[in-house]
């Protein structure tokens, strides 16, 4: 063939291959690519949708709150094209939100957890209402920043300032965005979808159990992704295969019926202060070893594979230390090391006034709130039989309500026992699952990297009860800062951690099976 013909041959077959993958377009991009093209397309539109759902009280307490919130939510997913509806346990109980897709020719089906509702925010120190959410630099200078007209890409180490930024309204955003960009692209998911968004999750989950099995069969599925946490401290992203239990609850201890001069009476009345701080002392040693009888007694031993995660995990607690302003550590040296064993952090202890209101008395009550984190074998009910059977052991007298006057005088020390309504047992899912391997290898081929695998976070939540009674594994993904002040003032989400969020769920929306 003449090379002349030879030229135009290539140029037309050229041509052709142009011109067939321009007219793939969308079809040809992998979820990362569509999630990032359609997210750098429409940054401050989603800061924007994102704001709305932030700016919703959401402290699960106020019924009327969280239902605000959740019929917000069921419509987003409603325009999204997804079968809905409000799940209750009971009604005057928050509802939680279900959402389905089925995909057609998909194999299996992924339920996609999150919840909904944030924290109390009575917390001292918010830069502005915790339910009206700011961009600003991140803390401590926490500089307001104009967003809306920032030229050109939003800079992803910007914060979103607002309660349940980071815990756990990033997840839902993310979801969202990922459904509109895999659309934009004209991918379909590989999974049958249902979502599960929860109402109550905060407040120790007291009625989702019920909710469950009221919904067995709507909410079966293979496999369960918990979008809950902050990612690995070293920014990397991870994947979780359980996470604790918990047990808590409120103590009272008693002193004179009305202050006492402490001048006067400092040598001969019993002080709260004193008590209430003898009483948490007799629980804990410095090193955060638990010091009730037997509560290690039925801590499940660590498996080979286990350790070997642990082992491997990038290390952090200098670069920690560092930061947070810590001279030493309790525990194992390595903080991961930590979560396959109970703690027990005493979260308030009021007795008096401080500061300038200090008064120079001997006051007639102080109050400690406690919460347990559990580990796989330990149960709320025996963590309160143990701790009760201790407290009695010490010479304390329990009781339910304030006690009356016969009572003060018929026991020197006499303690108020209240536990929290809810509590939950650990869970913890086998690392080799195929189910487990499919999240693993489907983030990693998004993130360009083997994300950590974590056997157990050491937070909490209901979620037991969901695979205990779905007998269905779980992976946890988390996308949210480490730094990200959850369940304290200010909490923030860092905008990038949202961007590659979004990416995260694409792929796990369209990039995995097993």
């Amino acid at each position: 063939m003449p090379r002349q013909f030879r030229t135009i041959a290539i140029c037309f077959m050229l041509g052709l291959a142009i011109s067939s993958a321009q007219a793939a377009g969308p079809q040809a991009a992998t979820p990362q690519v569509a999630a990032r093209t359609w997210r750098q397309a429409h940054e401050k539109a989603i800061v924007a949708d994102f704001f709305t759902l932030l700016a919703m009280p959401d402290v699960a307490t106020n019924l009327a709150d969280v239902d605000k919130n959740a019929a917000y939510i069921e419509g987003q997913l409603k325009a999204r094209g997804f079968e809905t509806s409000l799940l209750r346990a009971a009604p005057g109980t928050p509802a939680s939100v279900f959402a389905e897709m089925k995909v057609p020719g998909a194999a299996h089906t992924v339920i996609f957890y999150a919840h909904y509702d944030g924290q109390p925010v009575g917390q001292k120190g918010w830069i502005t209402s915790p339910f009206e959410p700011s961009m600003r630099t991140a803390l401590p200078d926490a500089r307001p920043v104009d967003w809306q007209n920032a030229p050109g890409p939003l800079d992803p180490e910007w914060r979103l300032f607002g309660r349940a930024s980071g815990d756990d309204k990033a997840t839902i955003e993310a979801m969202l965005v990922a459904l509109d960009a895999l659309k934009a692209a004209h991918i379909q998911p590989t999974v049958n979808i249902k979502l599960l968004y929860e109402g109550e999750e905060e407040q120790g989950s007291p009625h989702f159990p019920a909710l469950i099995a009221k919904n067995i069969a709507l909410l079966h599925g293979d496999l369960l992704i918990m979008g809950d946490g902050p990612m690995h401290q070293s920014g990397k992203q991870m994947v979780n295969f359980g996470n604790r239990g918990i047990a808590s609850l409120s103590m009272t201890v008693y002193g004179p019926l009305r202050p006492l001069h402490d001048g006067h009476y400092g040598s001969w009345a019993p002080s709260p202060s004193v008590m209430i701080a003898n009483l948490i002392a007799s629980l804990c040693d410095d090193n955060g070893h638990i010091l009730i009888p037997h509560f290690y007694d039925d801590v499940a031993p660590v498996s080979a594979a286990d350790k070997a995660a642990l082992a491997a995990m990038p290390p952090v607690e200098a670069q920690l230390k560092q930061a947070l302003g810590l001279g030493r550590n309790v525990g194992p040296p390595r903080l991961a090391d930590g979560y396959l064993a109970p703690t027990l952090n005493v979260r308030a202890i009021h007795v008096g006034d401080e500061g300038p209101s200090a008064a120079n008395a001997i006051a007639t009550l102080a109050d400690a709130s406690l919460d347990f984190r559990l580990a796989p074998g330990e149960t709320p009910a025996h963590t309160r039989d143990l701790l009760e059977a201790y407290l009695a052991q010490l010479g304390w007298f329990i009781v339910r309500d304030d006690p009356d006057l016969a009572t003060r005088l018929s026991h020197p020390k006499i303690v108020k026992v209240v536990w929290d309504e809810g509590g939950a047992i650990a869970v913890k899912i086998p690392l080799d699952l195929p189910q487990s391997q499919a999240v693993v290898a489907s983030i990693g081929r998004t993130v360009g990297y083997p994300p950590i695998e974590l056997p157990i976070v050491g937070a909490s939540s209901g979620i037991a009860d969901v695979v205990g009674q779905l007998h269905v594994p779980m992976a946890g993904v988390s996308i949210a800062n480490y730094d990200d002040n959850q369940h304290a003032q200010n909490e923030n989400l860092r905008l990038g951690n949202l961007w590659d969020g979004i990416e995260v769920y694409a792929g796990l929306l369209a990039d995995m099976n097993w």
